[in-house]
């Protein structure tokens, strides 16, 4: 849309899933082919915008086995490949806006077709397909990067900074639909999300840049979980972040399926049923998706 363009009406859904929060748009019904980047960087801002972590798209399904086409953007305007707390919202908001009655629903993303299923007490399951550890697909590049294995995970030492005398953060990678870096910290409070985030995500390692997650471990079947994303810093809860924790530290040794995942915005379950046979079984994520308020726009 250029700048001599007349003002648009932009009907949304303002959601969140354990605090992880989003702008859904229905592109079925409403023609959004024009937004620009920095229109959706507008849309995203909490001081001059809505305000969301991601902007959420649903559109008609481009292949036969799936119901609908998720698309999702980042708050800095950048399209990204997947969203697990949006895929929840998603489900959510096709169900209560009318545009499917199905149950559960099939979803196209960037590189699959997810299954959705809503629940009587309102949670949202997701079958987030299987985790993938080949640095090609990806993607990472570990050549240059000390590693060692845990039990059956290869971990990889990233530098924190380019100061001089800077630690290595010691990584599992693996990938949901988008490129996932966990780290185990004794203190998730005291974790240096912010201050070492922006800088694993941008590390030259990941070529598509990466979401740095900080796990602490409570127990065989809990987590806290803390996750800087890539193009929106840290948010209250990241669903593919949950799913690759859980993921690392099955094969890390250190936990057993199910895991609750506790973030700042709530409470996740993440059920994993390992490899078996040499073929990585789906991830299956739980947990809720709220609707806050509908609203009418101008861009």
């Amino acid at each position: 849309m250029n700048s001599n363009s007349p003002a648009q009406k932009l009907r949304f859904t303002k959601m969140h899933g354990a605090g992880n929060d989003f702008i859904v748009l229905n592109g079925i019904d409403q023609d959004l082919s024009n937004i620009t980047r920095e229109q959706w960087q507008k849309l995203a801002h909490r001081q001059f915008g809505i305000g969301a972590d991601q902007i959420l798209l649903v559109e008609k399904a481009t292949r036969p086995d799936a119901d609908f086409r998720y698309r999702i953007f980042n708050s800095d305007g950048g399209e990204v490949e997947q969203c697990g707390n949006g895929s929840r919202c998603f489900v959510r908001f096709v169900l209560d806006q009318g545009l499917s009655s199905k149950n559960p629903i099939r979803v196209e993303v960037a590189h699959t077709v997810l299954t959705l299923k809503s629940h009587p007490d309102g949670q949202v399951e997701v079958d987030m397909g299987a985790p993938v550890f080949e640095h090609s697909h990806i993607p990472f590049n570990s050549n240059g990067l000390a590693s060692k294995q845990e039990f059956h995970e290869i971990l990889y030492a990233l530098p924190t900074s380019n100061h001089p005398g800077a630690h290595d953060d010691w990584v599992g990678v693996v990938s949901m639909g988008n490129p996932h870096a966990v780290q185990v910290v004794g203190d998730i409070d005291s974790a240096p999300v912010k201050e070492e985030g922006p800088f694993i995500e941008k590390h030259p390692a990941f070529p598509r840049r990466v979401n740095a997650g900080y796990m602490q471990v409570i127990s065989r079947n809990q987590i806290k979980l803390r996750v800087y994303e890539r193009g929106a810093g840290e948010t209250l809860a990241c669903g593919t972040g949950a799913c690759a924790a859980v993921v690392s530290g099955i094969r890390r040794g250190m936990l057993d399926s199910p895991v609750k995942v506790q973030t700042r915005g709530g409470t996740l379950e993440i059920s994993w049923g390992g490899i078996v046979n040499g073929v990585a079984q789906p991830v299956i994520m739980t947990g809720p998706a709220v609707t806050v308020f509908e609203g009418e726009t101008e861009i």
